[in-house]
């Protein structure tokens, strides 16, 4: 969750189906508003507006930006799936716009705080703390973390979700389709109704409190003879439907590193990739939500904090042989292996392969160059980041190729790549190839 330590203000959270509602038909009338103007400045200047061109500007995404941070819940989440997944294939400026939304520190007013907590703890509540900060020390889509000490001298988190959010999950999600659709972003002929489906499944359990508190104590066990992690111990007694309490971890922004030396930045995300593979091929659990701010570094130990388990969810065996044969593959650097195992696990589908047969095999070439490098993978050297997003928006040109992967492979793949943006934050140096043949043979 992003730190609210900087200057931030109250702001509070649309909870009823009228007001969410409202709140999306503002965002509709802005974006609507700011393709007419873009549409009329690139007439006058002599050029034929595009629609993706006029809907994809910086004064949409603001708007864009703006009013998912007001509404939070899952239409916020949305948005910050959107800029983080998009990764390097997003253009500069959208992207720091998109970005907002995960450094956004809007929180709720103390009027609505106390109304969550009295109904979660009962109106004497404060009687089980020495102290309890009411200014949260991190704000993000589904809830806000504060800070309290019991009377007995244990120093805890308080995560308290947003009133209306659970109840808000589906309107939401399916508001942003329908603006999706509407701005004819997302083509007629693609269905995108499981991702949809999927999508609201994972957001009621991440607003599912007592489930994530669950999911922190399976990955304390998991790690438990593991050292370089800590996971915050769950209160199970103060903890409820709308309330996650746990033990307290310091620690600093995990981005932060990018100053630090060469070999903490090496070390640290070398850490963070093997326990992503252990998590996909060991514990066929993964928590699937790589917001760098679910990371902390505790330098003091050494550690790293893990933080929000509410995005775990269990890994089928199917998912985990996708993966495993189309490493395979790249790793034994055979194109029509990795062709045929992506075709299969379902990342690609026949017609972008046929209609676009040579980006899509200059983009696996270049996959499979990168996983053949003996030594070290250096994430800041990003040159053929650049030649993958133009191949790929190439193919992306052509509606007829589009494809989505089922949704479980998705939610997998996200947390891939997100670990890899991280690593690419930290200009980190990593055996990537070592590490995935001593997992793969294993």
């Amino acid at each position: 969750m992003p730190d609210t330590s900087k200057p931030g203000r109250h702001r509070a959270v649309p909870s009823t189906r009228v007001s969410r509602l409202t709140g999306f038909g503002r965002l509709a009338s802005g974006v609507a508003g700011g393709m007419m103007a873009e549409g009329v400045r690139r007439l006058a200047s002599g050029e034929l507006p595009k629609l993706q061109d006029m809907i994809l500007t910086p004064g949409n995404a603001m708007r864009l930006a703006d009013r998912l941070s007001h509404l939070r819940g899952a239409a916020m989440k949305l948005g910050q799936m959107i800029s983080l997944d998009a990764g390097d294939m997003l253009p500069p400026e959208l992207a720091t716009i998109l970005g907002t939304l995960r450094d956004n520190a809007n929180f709720m007013p103390p009027r609505q705080l106390q109304q969550m907590l009295n109904a979660e703890w009962g109106d004497d509540w404060r009687k089980n703390f020495a102290e309890f900060q009411v200014r949260p020390i991190a704000a993000a889509s589904i809830g806000q973390v504060h800070k309290a000490v019991t009377h007995d001298g244990r120093t805890l988190a308080i995560k308290v979700q947003y009133p209306g959010v659970r109840e808000s999950i589906d309107a939401d999600v399916d508001n942003v389709a329908t603006l999706l659709r509407i701005s004819n972003m997302i083509p007629e002929t693609l269905d995108f109704a499981p991702l949809l489906e999927a999508a609201k499944a994972q957001l009621h359990e991440e607003a599912d409190y007592q489930r994530e508190g669950q999911q922190m104590q399976l990955y304390a066990n998991l790690l438990n003879d593991e050292t370089g992690f800590i996971v915050p111990t769950l209160d199970t007694e103060l903890t409820g439907d709308r309330v996650l309490a746990m033990s307290f971890e310091p620690g600093v922004a995990i981005e932060s590193l990018e100053t630090a030396n060469q070999k903490l930045r090496d070390a640290v995300s070398e850490r963070i990739i093997r326990l992503v593979t252990r998590e996909l091929f060991e514990f066929g659990i993964m928590q699937t939500d790589p917001n760098f701010a679910n990371f902390r570094y505790q330098a003091e130990t050494d550690s790293i904090v893990l933080l929000d388990f509410g995005a775990t969810r269990a890994i089928s065996s199917e998912v985990q042989n996708s993966y495993r044969n189309i490493l395979s593959a790249g790793l034994e650097r055979d194109r029509a292996k990795v062709l045929e195992a992506s075709l299969a696990a379902g990342f690609v589908n026949l017609a972008a392969v046929e209609r676009h047969r040579s980006s899509v095999e200059d983009m696996t070439d270049i996959i499979i160059n990168e996983l053949g490098n003996e030594g070290l993978f250096d994430f800041g050297d990003r040159a053929f980041v650049s030649v993958l997003r133009d191949e790929g928006l190439q193919i992306a040109a052509d509606r007829e190729a589009w494809h989505l992967p089922p949704a479980e492979t998705l939610f997998v793949q996200r947390k891939v790549s997100g670990t890899a943006l991280l690593c690419a934050r930290l200009k980190a140096r990593v055996p990537v190839r070592a590490i995935l043949l001593e997992t793969l043979n294993k």
